[in-house]
């Protein structure tokens, strides 16, 4: 049996633009081992959220066209009927946070009726069992009478951290949940998902930007742009030897003090392409080593962002 709660192979996700296909993600695969932190990195635009959102086929990727292979726990779950997506979305499958909380929220219901919304417990304890589920995320029973817009980032965020916990997932996939959130904030809400991971067994797909967060909370990690995985991996065999010279750029852009002065910020120059642009390397215009790759990777349909691919044309230049 396998040890992975979810395997994903070969995913490809297309919507139609101007009456054409347009392939937002290219071939993706990667699987997380149960009981994982798991992190898909990349900046935005690279296909992250889209691969996340199109696992369950949430909105509006309900409507795109999907391909390849979804393992969840071992079944097969891209060609699930839609109510069989909603059981997958509910006990025992997969739950989500989103990254901006005050979005997720509905804003004229108080934070009680939201939770009861997700809540399937005896409804006499219903308050006292919503009072508990606070406090393990850290907020007092008083919020659950509040409205969303009396709340702060980090509170609105737990608040969705709990809603997520009612399900009792297996898979907890967190989409830039830090984003709008100070530093200690950032940290308080990964140090709580670290520690409701290993209490109650969860796995958790963290998607971010940020190697410094990857680099701290995760065991395993994939590194996307262009709406393909270009490196995957132990996180410490990642940050220890990147082989694609996107990975590289990351960590070099990451800030860092050296001794007693602020090392100087490297950045990866232009921007990551709109989907429609991704012929060959979508990265060759932004890439420092695309010279000395022999120009290689302009070649149409070549995939030159995998690491397999990065290795063999190195070797072919000694």
């Amino acid at each position: 049996m396998s040890c992975n709660i979810l395997e994903v192979r070969d995913l490809h996700v297309s919507v139609i633009k101007d009456k054409k296909p347009l392939e937002l993600v290219r071939g993706v695969s990667f699987n997380i081992p149960e009981g994982s932190f798991y992190s898909l990195v990349g900046e935005s635009g690279c296909g992250k959220s889209v691969t996340s959102m199109s696992l369950t086929q949430l909105p509006p990727f309900n409507q795109a066209k999907l391909s390849g292979e979804v393992l969840f726990a071992g079944k097969s779950i891209l060609n699930l009927g839609s109510n069989e997506l909603r059981e997958l979305r509910g006990e025992g499958g997969i739950a989500y946070i989103f990254q901006d909380p005050i979005s997720a929220l509905n804003p004229v219901l108080r934070v009680k009726n939201q939770l009861l919304e997700v809540y399937r417990g005896p409804k006499k304890s219903c308050e006292y069992e919503l009072s508990k589920l606070l406090q393990s995320v850290g907020l007092e029973k008083r919020i659950l009478n509040a409205f969303p817009c009396e709340l702060s980032g980090g509170m609105a965020q737990r608040v969705c951290i709990a809603m997520a916990m009612l399900s009792r997932p297996r898979l907890l996939i967190a989409d830039e949940p830090t984003t709008a959130l100070d530093v200690i904030m950032q940290q308080r809400l990964l140090e709580l998902l670290s520690e409701l991971r290993v209490k109650l067994g969860l796995s958790i797909l963290f998607i971010t930007h940020n190697l410094g967060l990857v680099a701290k909370y995760s065991e395993y990690a994939a590194v996307m742009y262009g709406g393909r995985v270009v490196e995957s991996g132990k996180v410490s065999e990642i940050l220890e030897n990147p082989l694609h010279p996107y990975t590289q750029g990351l960590l070099k852009a990451v800030p860092s003090i050296k001794g007693t002065t602020i090392a100087e910020l490297q950045t990866i120059p232009g921007r990551v392409p709109p989907p429609g642009e991704w012929e060959g390397c979508a990265f060759f215009e932004r890439c420092s080593s695309s010279r000395d790759c022999g120009f290689k990777c302009q070649i149409p349909n070549v995939n030159m962002v995998t690491q397999t691919h990065f290795v063999e044309c190195n070797t072919n230049l000694n």
